[in-house]
């Protein structure tokens, strides 16, 4: 039996995976389990921020393995304690509350922003603003939060206390944004909705409102987050900064963390008993974020990410297959004229190249330390089956 079908055999089938094997990686670059090389422009959808198993981050994990690799949070650990002040720092943020996931981390945000309006109004001022086409996760209760109608179904009853508005749509909003709400969640560049920017009117116009009504704005930068975008946070391309922001995905450089930042005003909401979780701020996890945030803070490290974006932009703009290309740094979104998406994945699959969709339209979210060489190697391999 090989791994294909011990896998099948074994595990749900509750993803539908492409037919490759990875056995080894290094940087941009993996192996699959005959030998074959393949060029990553997906990094496990945001996960893997600085390539396959960098060496300094590598280090950093297997020396914390060799420490302490979990203790629960009763105690306190060094490598904790660091991760979250240079994660505080780099971010603006007051607090931290860690979890494994970005799903996680938007739970938090959740309970944090009904229980801030409930010690400070009382009941029945609990809704939540989220998004059409938006999309925060497969729990319960970021699941009812997504915006998309094709994931409300089989697990009913879904939860209540979400309310949906048309993204750019500021009259939609004002006129739901009533004495109900106690808070709007939105992602600055809709991932999985197909890597679309909200525009900026837009997002003042919450602001703005939200500001006036005492309701708090939670950024979901679980994608977005990390330097994807050529900025720590995607907030920082709009000026803004929400209350409470959470991250996860790329985070950590690929051992699962989640991340809910609040500000002042949220900080103390959660107090001891109102929420937690076993494996949150896990060692190994803090010391590969620790590495990730040295990186992104390096001079000029962010620049790059924007200069590659526009490289990338230049490239496909011109192709007659190419509609448009959507995204913030290396977050992007290709709308293509003629052909299917998905199938565009398969071929670059057989070609020796990992790509993404995102509704009708190819992603890419390549390492954040890919070099141009291999930008172009990549591209090359994708322009070719566009133009076949």
């Amino acid at each position: 039996m090989n791994t294909m079908e011990k896998f099948n055999k074994n595990v749900m089938q509750s993803y539908g995976r492409y037919p490759l094997v990875i056995e080894k990686g290094e940087g941009v670059r993996c192996n699959d389990e005959n030998g074959k090389l393949y060029i990553d422009f997906g990094s496990g959808i945001g996960v893997n921020s600085l390539g396959f198993c960098d060496e300094k981050w590598a280090d950093a994990v297997c020396s914390q393995v060799r420490s302490v690799q979990h203790t629960s949070n009763y105690y306190y650990t060094a490598v904790q304690a660091e991760f979250a002040e240079k994660l505080c720092k780099i971010s603006g943020y007051d607090s931290v509350f860690f979890c494994n996931s970005g799903a996680e981390a938007n739970e938090c945000a959740i309970k944090t922003a009904r229980k801030y309006s409930f010690d400070k109004y009382g009941k029945n001022r609990h809704n939540i603003i989220t998004l059409v086409n938006s999309f925060h996760g497969r729990t319960m209760a970021t699941l009812s939060a997504t915006g998309q109608d094709v994931f409300h179904n089989y697990f009913f009853p879904f939860l209540d206390g979400f309310v949906n508005v048309t993204a750019n749509d500021t009259d939609d909003f004002k006129a739901k944004a009533d004495g109900s709400v106690c808070a709007v969640m939105l992602e600055y560049v809709q991932g999985e909705g197909g890597v679309n920017v909200l525009e900026k009117d837009f997002v003042n116009a919450i602001y703005e409102i939200c500001a006036e009504r005492d309701i708090l704005v939670i950024a979901d930068e679980v994608q977005t987050g990390a330097g994807r975008t050529g900025k720590f946070l995607a907030g920082e391309h709009f000026g803004k900064k929400a209350d409470i922001t959470t991250m996860a995905k790329g985070i950590a450089g690929g051992i699962p963390m989640g991340a809910c930042l609040v500000n002042e005003k949220c900080s103390g909401v959660l107090v001891a008993g109102t929420h937690g979780s076993t494996f949150g701020g896990n060692p190994i996890a803090c010391a590969g974020g620790n590495v990730v945030i040295d990186r992104l803070s390096e001079a000029g490290f962010m620049e790059e990410i924007q200069e590659k974006s526009r490289y990338i932009n230049e490239k496909l703009k011109e192709r007659s297959e190419v509609v448009s290309v959507s995204g913030l740094g290396l977050m992007i979104g290709i709308k293509l004229r003629t052909k299917n998406a998905s199938d565009v994945v398969k071929k670059a699959l057989e070609k020796g190249l990992l790509l993404l969709t995102a509704k009708d339209k190819i992603r890419l979210l390549p390492p954040l330390t890919i070099s141009y060489g291999e930008l172009e190697e990549g591209l090359k391999i994708l322009i070719e089956i566009l133009e076949e």
